[in-house]
């Protein structure tokens, strides 16, 4: 008797065996990364990378038990049974499939285990049928102890094999799955073969193989290595997507998917390595640019509009940047423009004149012309921050300001106000709760007749009264309640109010209430006529100021809003006439029952002769196009003389009274009666003083 694995430095042709060796090291490495993959990927991938690595497994199995025993040198005649030998390799392919079925199915439970053992189980499935398909002179006895043995080491292998890939606690576990594969495989037959003993016999007859064992070796390597080769492949593009994939991802987490600008964490990968490397004796500049009345245009367009302004004015100036520039999106309508090498603050500020006037141009949109501001707030580096955060921080401080002072402002950072930031938003939080605890309140400042003095109506002016703060001006509120919103809230208060007390009038004067430009986009004209039906003041006594920065974002919108208040009955005027861009323009569109002219040109009418001619050239262009004018601000003798002589029908300022409480106004009424001669007596007690 021969027991095989004691002949197998004799018995065996060693170059079957190294084949036998490299497919069973080769097939393991590419096996086990077949299998991390599908553990990687779900769906139809996921399928397709498990079809690949139970093919090369089971395939690799196979091929390393069929190259070995081709390998061995047996006495006498030997062959394979086709039909057994052929079913032993699909029996290896199918517990490949199976165990890393079962693997793949769980991400930490004992199935990953259980798979991998039941992968091991095929390898002794495919050996034990492979062997029996094997032909030779002799008979064969078997040490079942020994069997079990090496189906138990096939399958406490596959087990590890599965584990290592499963739950890995360091970066080499994927050749230590690899390993066990190995050694899966080569225990199982080896000990198998050493459960094995041949008893030749002269009388037996084993069929002759057809075949010689090189041509046979070489058919099937090459057929084992054509499958890896294609299941390489396989395993190469997945990669490779894989790779392009998360390049993708990475992209996305830098880049802005609307505007395909550096995002956030764009903006700080690429503004880190300019503050520390460049000219130590340049400047780096960081503009915070914050876009003015964006929300009215998505309120009242929607976001498919605000997106095409976005990305319009975001084209469009990255299509002007030059060298040592560059533009990104931090946040929906918030910009920030990077500018270095940088030697004198001239050129800081040219450059944020020059991000102002393409945002400012107007952007076409379905036939529509939508318009938008900014406020621009500019830190520079070193003098304002060494790092990223703080130039950004200190850039939006300057923002704020910027924004505080009005729309289209620029201002550059300043220590003071970080101070002014901390109080800032602590007046906003103190914002939010003012309306419910009661703590605004209306004055009223009175309109009077140029000619006569005879009182013609009141203007609604809000005032907050902070209960720590004391008398909070409107320059400071207005502002930060249009930012966050509270506005609408806000501001359906004041027309509440003003109409309630209006209709307790003794005189049927009218109440002019100023509406934000946020007011339009939820549908005013509804409001007010709910208001007047519930307050029961008459539409004609009510008179809804606008400003042209509030409509000149969507005029087709403000336009509808305009007729719809005016179908009520309602009186509409333009506020602060003179300070917008386009006024005459929008005096052609919009049909105002007022103009209002602002207080800063009258208070100049006697010392700049520029005001004086834009006051008389507003007050010729009301009588042309027949529409009465207001003046703001009139505090003199001499300021109400020199309207008289031009022809102003109506007058407002302190020269008639402050701005005053319901209670002095509802006493004025009753005092003055409304009639014009009243009226001249308080005027010419006014004068006197004055």
């Amino acid at each position: 008797m021969l027991t095989i694995l004691s002949c197998l430095p004799a018995d065996h042709d060693l170059r079957y065996v190294a084949a036998a060796l490299l497919v069973c090291v080769l097939g393991s490495i590419l096996s086990m990364r077949l299998l991390a993959r599908v553990r990687r990927n779900a769906g139809l991938r996921r399928f397709h990378l498990l079809f690949l690595a139970g093919l090369v497994a089971g395939g690799t199995v196979w091929t390393t038990h069929f190259a070995a025993v081709l390998g061995y040198d047996t006495p006498g005649y030997r062959s394979f049974e086709p039909a057994m030998t052929f079913a032993s390799l699909g029996l290896a392919v199918a517990f490949a499939w199976l165990g890393f079925f079962i693997t793949t199915r769980t991400q930490r439970g004992p199935l990953i285990e259980a798979g991998g053992a039941v992968f091991g189980f095929g390898i002794a499935a495919m050996h034990y049928s492979g062997m029996s398909a094997l032909k030779l002179d002799g008979v064969l006895t078997w040490n079942v102890p020994m069997v079990w043995l090496s189906i138990a080491l096939a399958m406490g292998f596959g087990a590890v094999a599965a584990n290592r890939i499963a739950r890995p606690v360091t970066r080499f576990c994927k050749y230590g799955s690899s390993l066990a594969m190995v050694l899966a495989i080569l225990s199982l037959h080896f000990t198998g073969m050493l459960a094995l003993t041949l008893a030749p016999m002269a009388a037996s007859s084993a069929p002759v193989q057809s075949l010689s064992d090189s041509l046979m070796l070489i058919t099937v390597v090459t057929g084992i290595g054509l499958i890896m080769a294609m299941a390489a492949s396989a395993y190469m593009i997945d990669m490779q997507a894989t790779q392009e994939a998360v390049e993708g991802y990475r992209q996305l987490a830098l880049q802005d998917p609307l505007t395909g600008l550096p995002n956030r964490s764009g903006l700080g990968q690429r503004l880190a390595p300019l503050l520390t490397e460049g000219d130590e004796t340049a400047h780096l500049a960081v503009l915070a640019i914050d876009l003015d009345r964006f929300k009215d245009v998505n309120d009242a367009h929607g976001h498919a509009a605000g997106d095409a302004v976005l990305t319009v004015i975001a084209q469009r100036i990255a299509s002007t940047l030059q060298s040592g520039e560059f533009l990104a999106r931090i946040g929906g309508d918030e910009f920030v423009a990077v500018k270095s090498e940088i030697f004198a603050r001239t050129e800081a500020a040219k450059f944020a004149e020059r991000m102002r006037a393409l945002v400012l141009a107007p952007v076409e949109w379905e036939e529509r012309s939508l318009s938008v501001g900014c406020s621009i707030g500019i830190a520079l580096h070193p003098d304002h921050g060494l790092t990223s955060d703080e130039l950004l921080t200190r850039a939006d401080l300057a923002m704020y300001r910027a924004k505080s002072l009005g729309q289209g402002k620029i201002c550059t950072y300043e220590p003071s106000m970080d101070e002014a930031s901390r109080r800032r938003a602590e007046l906003a939080i103190d914002l939010k709760r003012a309306l419910v605890r009661n703590e605004f309140e209306l004055h009223y400042q009175v309109q009077n007749d140029t000619q006569s003095g005879g009182i013609v109506g009141f203007e609604a002016l809000l005032r907050w009264n902070h209960p720590v703060k004391g008398r909070v001006p409107p320059n400071d509120f207005i502002p930060m309640a249009e930012q966050t919103g509270l506005i609408v809230d806000i501001g359906d208060w004041v027309l509440r109010t003003a109409c309630a007390t209006a209709a307790t009038w003794s005189q049927p004067f009218k109440v002019a209430v100023n509406v934000a430009p946020m007011q339009l986009n939820h549908d005013l004209p509804k409001r007010v006529a709910e208001v007047l039906r519930e307050t029961g003041l008459a539409p004609e006594r009510l008179e809804i100021e606008l400003t042209e920065t509030g409509i000149i974002a969507d005029r087709q919108h403000a336009l509808q809003v305009m007729q719809a208040l005016k179908a009520i009955g309602v009186t509409v005027a333009m506020d602060d006439f003179g300070t917008g861009y386009s006024s005459l323009s929008t005096l052609q569109v919009f049909p105002f029952d007022k103009i209002k002219v602002d207080k800063s040109f009258i208070r100049s009418v006697e010392t700049s002769v520029h005001a004086a001619a834009i006051v008389k050239a507003t007050l010729l262009l009301g009588r042309s196009l027949n529409i009465p004018v207001l003046a703001e601000g009139v505090e003199t003798a001499q300021h109400l003389a020199f309207l008289r002589e031009e022809g102003c029908s109506s007058v407002q300022g302190f020269l008639f009274g402050k701005p005053m409480p319901q209670e002095a106004i509802s006493r004025m009424i009753r005092e003055v009666g409304g009639t014009p001669a009243a009226a001249v007596g308080v005027l010419a007690k006014k004068a006197a003083a004055a």
